[in-house]
């Protein structure tokens, strides 16, 4: 190696500035070294540390690869060949890992060691030394200055001393100093070749370490294992690209056949219907009744098992019993304005289910199918011969049946027009009727030839366009809480009383008595009834706003006021006697039919076993309002009071005063009509009394201001 640089030790004591000049080019070397060598330290640290990551990995590997012969796989079986692979690959892995973990530990003492000791010691040691070096340095430049100043006319031997003994101190602890750091300085230059070439030998012989190891473990047996592994590997890639192939014919062949079938109603002359099947499967929508004329329709799968009809949602295991289809009877029927339905009715009449078919091919072939099944023909010996010679009377279960309102209809006379309303009475009212009812003539509850609204929005819209104005219907986001969102403040804001209910409009109609529940109660059978005549299920789901000014209906997508109802205009609610989720109340209006006499129309609606709720709701709002009324009205009796007494104060203080100007006025009089009196005692009275009357005219007119 070529020589190395010197900080020469013996100029130390002179200190000149070609020795500070040297010493400045090894303290920049010194930073250079120092910021070298902590990158490599990182860089190194990065190895160590990929290292210990890999081990751990590789262990890991090795673990999971033990534990395949516990795992339980849903399709994998017992494949005893793959868990003896992956042992034997497990066993090599294992023997890997060790010598990752040997490699790691070598690392550790062979490179990171002596890098991190040169880092942590030798290079700290550098920096101590440079910050004592400059305390001594200018230690030694004040006691100079110091010595400098001695005064040479006033020579005091003490001071003399101490400055002397204090220039003696301090230049040899800056020389002893110096010494050292110019020793360390230099001592530096060869540590840091031994720091740079030390931990990359440690690093080069631990890695040949590792890789005699590797070749020693990967014997030839292990070749030749992993020879037998690589032909297997490509044994099964070629096994799966020939049935990848196959799979993508099939596909194409599928694709092309079935075609046609993508459309959900197919040609029936180019499928036709096979009415000799004794089982069937496919996808069926089912009705649900979720409330009294509410329902939904829900999507399963349904297949045919002996005598009985099972139904599987999607992601179950297994199928259930929907129904036993043994001497049932099955028709087609209308039901919600939806095609393709059928319902199936158990032999004792107790149960029975409406279904939905995708196609007519679909809807045929379930009704004979189930036909079949229930006629037993499913146990003879060839249910498809002996189902061929039943087929016309499959084909007569097949012609639907006509609806409740068709059948309703074929019943009246051929001249008799259809009334306007839904007022015909059906067999019995949902209610149980009260005494009072049976005693009341139903003209005297409900006023003839009135039309049934079904929809919340037709009453307002069409029939009473006034209501609309009257009530605010203007389409106006609310909030449903009472919050102010900016822009115009409504009435109910400021009401103390704020309560939501999800509730499902029925219908209304105009009833001619508002002052008995009796109505409430006829108008809900009516309703109803007319909703199972005319097969009208759907039905509008608001949010009733009940609050002390007014109740409103708002639309729970879009917090739009539907209709707005003034509470002093609800002069009548109820509660349904049986059926407490319904309920209804009365509201009176005025434009109904005649513009000029008031009108009262009844609501009905549907809520979640709320309707008690709903009318206490509305009691307490009314008792409120009543209550805030009363307080109003006694607060602006209060207020009359207090202005009359503040007026008559304002007219007696008033009178007061004039009072006053009258007295002083008088008083004036009299001092004018008094004979003037000679020389300047007479003049000094007069513009006394001047003084005086211009100072109680002041005096007057503030107080008259004051007034």
């Amino acid at each position: 190696m070529p020589g190395i640089d010197k900080l020469p030790i013996e100029e130390t004591l002179e200190d000149s500035p070609q020795t500070r000049s040297l010493l400045g080019v090894f303290e920049e070397d010194a930073t250079a070294i120092s910021n070298y060598m902590n990158q490599l330290y990182q860089a190194m640290h990065r190895i160590y540390d990929a290292q210990n990551e890999l081990s751990a990995a590789t262990h890991l590997t090795s673990k999971l690869l033990k534990e395949y012969e516990k795992q339980r796989f849903p399709l994998g079986g017992d494949d005893e060949v793959m868990s003896s692979t992956l042992q034997q690959f497990s066993k090599v892995i294992d023997e890997l890992s060790s010598c990752h973990a040997v490699l790691s530990t070598q690392l550790a003492d062979a490179m990171m060691f002596p890098i991190s000791q040169f880092k942590e010691r030798d290079l700290k040691e550098i920096l101590t030394l440079k910050e004592v070096f400059q305390i001594a340095s200018n230690d030694h430049d004040a006691a100079i200055n110091r010595y400098s100043r001695l005064s040479k006319k006033r020579e005091n031997d003490k001071v003399k001393y101490e400055v002397t003994e204090d220039v003696y101190t301090s230049r040899k602890k800056q020389h002893q100093t110096m010494m050292h750091y110019f020793c360390a300085l230099n001592t530096l230059q060869y540590k840091k070749k031994i720091a740079l070439l030390e931990p990359l030998l440690g690093y080069m012989q631990a890695q040949i370490s590792f890789f005699k190891m590797g070749s020693e473990n990967l014997t030839g047996q292990l070749e030749e294992f992993l020879a037998n592994i690589g032909t297997s590997v490509q044994n099964v890639r070629r096994e799966m690209d020939g049935d990848v192939e196959t799979m993508q014919q099939t596909i194409e062949d599928l694709e092309v056949a079935s075609d046609p079938l993508y459309v959900p109603d197919p040609d029936p002359t180019t499928f036709p219907v096979n009415r000799n099947l004794t089982r069937k499967a496919g996808y069926l929508n089912a009705r649900n009744k979720t409330g009294l004329v509410s329902s939904t329709w829900d999507r399963q799968f349904y297949f045919t098992q002996g005598g009985n009809l099972m139904s599987q949602a999607r992601g179950d295991v297994a199928g259930g019993l929907a129904m036993d289809i043994d001497n049932c009877s099955v028709m087609a029927v209308d039901c919600e304005d939806r095609r393709y339905c059928f319902q199936i009715t158990s032999f004792d009449g107790k149960k029975s289910s409406i279904l939905q078919a995708e196609s007519k091919k679909d809807h045929e072939e379930w009704i004979c199918t189930i036909n079949n099944i229930s006629k037993q023909i499913y146990l003879s010996e060839n249910p498809e011969e002996t189902a061929a010679r039943v087929n016309q009377s499959a084909l007569e279960a097949v012609t639907p049946s006509p609806s409740f309102q068709q059948r309703h209809e074929s019943l009246r006379p051929a001249g008799q027009s259809r009334p306007p309303t839904a007022r015909t009475s059906s067999s019995g009212s949902l209610g149980s009727e009260s005494t009072n009812l049976a005693s009341l003539s139903l003209d005297s509850l409900v006023a003839p030839d009135t039309p049934i609204q079904f929809d919340i929005i037709s009453p307002v819209c069409e029939d009473q366009p006034g209501l609309a104005k009257a009530f605010g219907q203007g389409g106006r986001r609310t909030n449903p809480f009472g919050e102010s969102g900016g822009g115009t403040q409504s009435g109910t804001e400021d009401s103390i009383l704020h309560q939501l209910f999800i509730v499902r409009f029925l219908g209304s109609m105009e009833v001619k008595a508002d002052d008995h529940p009796d109505v409430v109660y006829e108008t809900m059978r009516q309703i109803l009834a007319a909703r199972a005549i005319h097969n009208i299920f759907r039905m509008t789901e608001s949010h009733l706003l009940v609050t002390c000014d007014c109740l409103k209906l708002i639309d729970p997508q879009t917090q739009v006021t539907r209709l707005t109802f003034p509470l002093p205009c609800v002069v009548l609610y109820a509660t349904h006697q049986e059926n407490k989720r319904l309920f209804g109340f009365v509201l009176r209006t005025s434009g109904g039919r005649s513009e000029s006499s008031l009108s009262s129309v009844c609501y009905i609606f549907e809520s979640n076993n709320e309707g008690e709720k709903i009318c206490d709701s509305v009691g307490l709002a009314k008792q409120i309002a009543l209550h805030a009324e009363l307080d109003r009205r006694a607060s602006e009796k209060q207020k009359e009071i207090e202005r009359v007494k503040e007026k008559q104060q304002k007219e007696l203080s008033k009178q007061k005063q004039i009072e006053k100007d009258l007295e002083e006025q008088s008083r004036l009089i009299a001092a004018s009509n008094r004979p003037n009196q000679a020389g300047s005692e007479g003049q000094l009275v007069l513009s006394s009394s001047q003084s005086e009357e211009s100072d109680l005219g002041e005096e007057g007119k503030k107080r008259e201001s004051e007034a």
